[in-house]
């Protein structure tokens, strides 16, 4: 019976230190908070864009044919009006043929009925032809004029067509894409064939973002502008907002915009395609009140469930006074996601701000305890 009483008496001494109140403990770790101090902040937009060349021609063919010849390949440097590539000439040529040959008969046609008209009036002043000989004597001689010059416009084609038959460049720049063989057929339709793409300047590059309604209003033209590439980490390229495009676009009622962002590239880093991580500055504050902005969001559990902001700049924080928190009425500046600047309200450097409600485990009867390790 001694050894059974001592036996209880153990256990009762091992689950009442297993399961001890941790009330005052518990209530005083209940916060998480994070301290108020003074510092800078930086409120900045980011998004991510496409680099491409401020200036990129499409070359293609007014005229259908083969591929004879090529003179350019990737990122060749071509002048203006360089010979880009040339097509089989054999039908264009004979097509112009058959139009000059058609121009000649004309002429001869028209010579024709000038001599007619010539003879009728003779006759016509010896009242040896009626008006009706002269007067479809006559029409026949414009008939033939007119065909001369329909013949004439169908040399002047046939002619330019032959021309096209030789690419040129329309500027000076860089070969960037190449999309034709030696050897491949292309056919001008109602849609032109693209053959070459240049750029016309590859040290000055440009990057289209995508930002959104709510951060378009604080964006002007000429703001400066860093970002970064993944080819290159380590290194930070400017640039600056050339223009904010008007035309807004809508996915799912997300309305965006695109700005325009032009950029140096001396050095030639920069390639059409990169992904640009874009970083642009709206404000800046130094040495200002500071709190982290989820504290701005925090509300107790037995609290109001309102909403901590306003919509007028005002917010509300909680300061941990003792093992309570209370409220404080502040108002807010600019934030830069993680920070938010403190313009007024009854904070101090070092006061302690509650950030989130830590979940204490309780029992049944409401006493907060907590699990021991043996």
């Amino acid at each position: 019976m001694k050894k059974l009483l001592a036996l209880l008496f153990l256990l009762a001494g091992a689950a009442g230190w297993w399961f001890w109140p941790a009330g005052k403990e518990a209530r005083t770790d209940q916060y998480r908070t994070q301290e108020v101090d003074r510092g800078d902040i930086v409120q900045t937009i980011t998004a991510n864009g496409t680099l491409s060349p401020i200036t990129v021609v499409q070359v293609g063919t007014q005229v259908s044919g083969t591929v004879y010849k090529i003179h350019v390949d990737f990122n060749d440097a071509v002048k203006e009006d360089q010979v880009l590539a040339e097509l089989d000439p054999a039908l264009l040529q004979a097509a112009l043929k058959q139009s000059e040959a058609n121009l000649d008969n004309a002429r001869a046609t028209l010579e024709l009925a000038r001599s007619n008209v010539e003879r009728t009036q003779t006759l016509f002043r010896k009242n040896l032809a009626p008006d009706s000989d002269l007067d479809q004597a006559r029409e026949r001689a414009r008939v033939a004029a007119a065909q001369v010059k329909l013949a004439e416009a169908q040399v002047d084609r046939d002619t330019t067509n032959l021309r096209y038959a030789i690419i040129r460049s329309p500027i000076a720049g860089v070969v960037i894409n190449r999309n034709v063989n030696v050897g491949q057929t292309v056919a001008a339709s109602f849609q032109t064939p693209m053959l070459f793409q240049i750029a016309e300047d590859l040290r000055r590059m440009q990057i289209d973002t995508s930002v959104a309604e709510a951060d378009v209003g604080g964006l002007d033209t000429d703001r400066p502008v860093t970002f970064t590439v993944d080819a290159f980490p380590k290194s930070e390229f400017t640039g600056h907002i050339r223009q904010i495009r008007l035309n807004p676009t809508i996915v799912q009622n997300v309305v965006t915009y695109n700005v325009v962002v032009e950029a140096e590239n001396p050095e030639g880093k920069l390639l059409p395609g990169m992904t640009a991580h874009v970083s642009i500055r709206l404000a800046e504050r130094k040495n200002v009140l500071r709190v982290p902005s989820t504290a701005l969001s925090f509300r107790p559990k037995d609290g109001d469930e309102r909403p901590a902001r306003d919509g007028k700049g005002g917010s509300t924080v909680y300061v941990l006074d003792g093992s309570k928190p209370r409220p404080v009425k502040v108002r807010t500046g600019i934030t830069d996601g993680t920070l938010t600047e403190i313009v007024e309200g009854d904070l101090s450097p070092g006061d302690r701000v509650v950030v989130r409600e830590l979940g204490a485990k309780k029992s049944e009867s409401g006493t907060t305890f907590r699990f021991r390790m043996m």
